[in-house]
């Protein structure tokens, strides 16, 4: 079995990740929320334990599913975007507002199943492309060289035969090699990039919809089968040598891949591995008014037998999910995680609450996150030419800001960060390509002549900022 479908998070060493590094590592991008860090690390820890277990007990080890309650913009979403990003397992965040009880129309809640497997295979076939990276580059070579100095034809390669006398090789015969082999050493020179080749290109059709309901939300294997009824065209194209190798690297590696190889290793990392992020999930709660609602608690219980353990019909092949890790968000401004179907809350036993954000924790997010956005926009403005810099006030006065807004009007968290530089950088980022070169210092003064007046008017701020 391949490797990647045994490590969990790794260091560069290859060695699993311990919680401790895995909070480290969450650091670096996301200020505060020390709870759900450490449940995270804990529960993507616990999936390697669970490996190192004789089989027997393996089956009986069931993941620790989480819970995370909290406001909007404190760090739900970003903890499992960083999550998704360090884990070499599966991982998809999906919305719970999306999907519907069965019968009606929408998405079925399996289908967030068949999205975690499609995730796995192309992390699968990802690291299967590397083992045939070289020799797919080698036949890459050939064929551009293929296509650049054609093989002479038989009837080239000999000259017309007159009364009399003996038919023999043409010189093309004797000088295809040399000029092959010349061509060969431009080719990897890169001499020839812009050289323009003709390719024959394989272009599938686009299956027509079906009642209204994409090909993608179609159960089991019926796209699968709509691809191979449907005939796929081939056309020459011409394009340069540089496009071409593209092209022609990536049929070759198809060509090289056992895609039943990879269907396997992708179900097996899935399953036992992989990671589902179920935002909104407070959404699904339903209210005494109908209408809409109407479907609510039947995601409830078609997702519980999802969270349970049961198995799920892909075109991949089928999967058991007794071992995927759920993490669920919600804000519950409206309802209580204890309105949930009791069943359903019982697979949730992880309960982390996410903290509001302080006037700290804006200078923090403003100052300490890897990219940080006053990071970001000094990178962006100095593009043009332009050095930015802030001042320690000026972070300061920016996070003060944000938390009275966020105070006064809608609490969205770390999200008015962004519009609150990009008030104060409006005009600098208008101005910035005909200022060509110079240095701008913003500080608390500069941040108050752009936001005082609007901040001051809770109307005007509550559409403004």
């Amino acid at each position: 079995m391949s490797q990647l479908t045994l490590a969990p998070l790794t260091q560069a060493t290859g060695a699993p990740m311990t919680p401790r590094e895995i909070v480290d590592a969450l650091d670096r991008f996301i200020v505060g929320q020390a709870d759900a860090k450490r449940a995270v690390a804990i529960a993507i820890r616990n999936r390697w334990r669970r490996r190192q277990l004789p089989d027997e007990m393996q089956t009986d080890v069931s993941p620790k599913n989480i819970l995370m309650i909290g406001p909007t913009g404190v760090g739900k979403t970003e903890i499992a975007r960083r999550l998704a990003k360090l884990t070499g397992a599966p991982f998809i965040k999906v919305e719970a507002t999306k999907y519907t009880e069965v019968g009606y129309y929408g998405r079925d809640v399996e289908s967030m199943i068949r999205d975690l497997v499609e995730n796995a295979v192309n992390l699968v076939r990802f690291s299967q492309r590397e083992e045939v990276k070289q020799l797919a580059e080698e036949k890459t070579r050939e064929q551009l060289l293929d296509l650049l100095c054609p093989k002479p034809t038989q009837y080239e390669f000999h000259t017309p035969v007159r009364a009399g006398e003996a038919s023999g090789p043409n010189e093309g015969a004797d000088t295809y090699p040399r000029t092959r082999a010349r061509i060969g050493e431009m080719l990897d020179a890169g001499e020839l990039e812009h050289r323009k080749v003709e390719l024959t290109v394989e272009s599938k059709s686009t299956p027509v919809m079906l009642g209204g309901i994409g090909v993608e939300h179609m159960d089991v294997d019926f796209q699968g089968m709509l691809e191979k009824i449907i005939p796929k065209s081939k056309v020459r194209r011409e394009m340069t040598v540089t496009q071409a190798r593209r092209v022609i690297f990536e049929q070759e590696c198809d060509r090289l891949l056992d895609d039943e190889k990879i269907n396997q290793m992708a179900i097996e990392l899935a399953e036992n591995l992989g990671i589902i992020f179920l935002d909104e999930i407070d959404k699904i709660i339903a209210s005494e008014s109908k209408g809409a609602d109407v479907s609510r608690q039947g995601v409830q219980r078609d997702l519980l037998p999802i969270v349970e353990g049961c198995t799920v019909q892909t075109k991949y092949g089928s999967i058991r999910t007794d071992h995927i890790l759920f993490i669920g968000a919600g804000a519950f401004h409206r309802h209580q995680p204890n309105e949930l179907m009791p069943e359903l809350q019982g697979r949730f036993p992880i309960r982390v609450e996410l903290q509001d954000l302080t006037k700290a924790d804006f200078e923090r997010i403003l100052r300490e996150p890897q990219n940080s956005l006053t990071r970001q926009y000094e990178a962006l403005i100095g593009t043009e030419g332009v050095e930015v810099t802030f001042t320690e006030d000026a972070v300061e006065e920016m996070a003060r800001f944000a938390f009275v807004v966020n105070q006064s009007t809608q609490n969205i968290g770390a999200r008015r960060l962004y519009t609150i530089l990009e008030r104060v950088l409006e005009e600098l980022s208008f101005a910035a390509p005909e200022m060509k070169r110079g240095q701008v210092e913003i500080n608390a003064a500069y941040v108050r002549q752009r936001l005082q007046a609007i901040a001051d008017d809770e109307d005007l701020s509550r559409y403004v900022l």
